[in-house]
């Protein structure tokens, strides 16, 4: 047997390891670092069980403990997105749709029980510095826009639904095998609004060199807003030490959310 580690993919500090075995089958493991990533992987756990659809890859084994241990059927063979076709992503909406349609399993948490359900623009209100601090728009832009943006995002009952939702939909954690995508990191599962899927997705596919979010999907502004403020009130952030690069890619993501948030709400570009 042997085990190699993998870095390219995945922004916690989860042990990745490409393991392969005396039969010359190969396996991906995933092994907790710490207390939360343990809680992570125990989530994600019970969603691949419960579960179970063509939209993610086969659960192999399962060991808990202090450092428990997942371990999925080897996807490295698959694409791994960017670059980006217009093929690819009918394939990334037709999943979450088939998502989406599933039954939620006992113990599945409502997405407004969640972080997204917390207005990310009334953090900015309470303190801008941070926001601000990225050089995305001016503070004469935010003081004219943030009425708008919170009046947009100050109802989380728009999230709320009877749909399986990823709630983490993006590159490193979609892959494709035989035109299908398959999703993996399954820690946020929980039930909602399918829209929000869609919508927290857009910004990223976007930033990899995907088409703009308003070519693909028609997003209602309710919507739009608190996923534009999900990113702003955490990209300006101090780095988690769990996961170290995240704060990277919400800026990514926070780059085309901006933008594309003023577009639906009618205000101008920020500047």
């Amino acid at each position: 047997m042997h085990a190699r580690r993998l870095t390219e993919r995945g922004y916690s500090n989860v042990h990745r390891r490409l393991v392969s075995l005396d039969n010359g089958r190969s396996v991906f493991v995933k092994r907790a670092a710490d207390a939360q990533t343990a809680r992570w992987l125990r989530d994600e756990h019970r969603a691949y069980a419960e579960l179970g659809g063509a939209f993610m890859p086969r659960l192999l084994g399962w060991a808990d403990g202090e450092h428990p241990m997942l371990v999925l059927e080897d996807l490295s063979g698959c694409h791994w997105p960017p670059p980006w076709s217009a093929r690819q992503v009918r394939a990334v909406l037709d999943a979450l749709a088939e998502l989406a349609a599933s039954r939620p399993f006992p113990g599945l948490g409502k997405v407004t029980e969640t972080v997204h359900a917390q207005s990310g623009w009334a953090e900015v209100a309470r303190d801008p510095a941070p926001f601000l601090a990225l050089g995305l728009c001016s503070p004469g832009w935010l003081d004219r826009a943030l009425p708008a943006l919170l009046d947009a995002s100050g109802d989380a009952t728009c999230l709320d639904g009877d749909a399986v939702l990823h709630l983490d939909v993006r590159s490193d954690n979609l892959c494709f095998r035989d035109g299908r995508a398959l999703l993996v990191d399954w820690n946020l599962a929980a039930v909602g609004n399918a829209r929000y899927d869609i919508a927290f997705w857009l910004p990223s596919l976007h930033a990899e060199g995907g088409p703009p979010p308003d070519s693909v999907a028609s997003v209602p502004p309710e919507l739009v807003a608190p996923v534009a403020g999900f990113f702003a009130c955490r990209a300006g952030l101090p780095v988690v030490p769990a996961a170290p690069r995240v704060r990277d890619v919400q800026l990514s993501q926070l780059r085309t959310a901006l933008p594309w948030c003023a577009r639906v709400l009618g205000l101008p570009l920020p500047g």
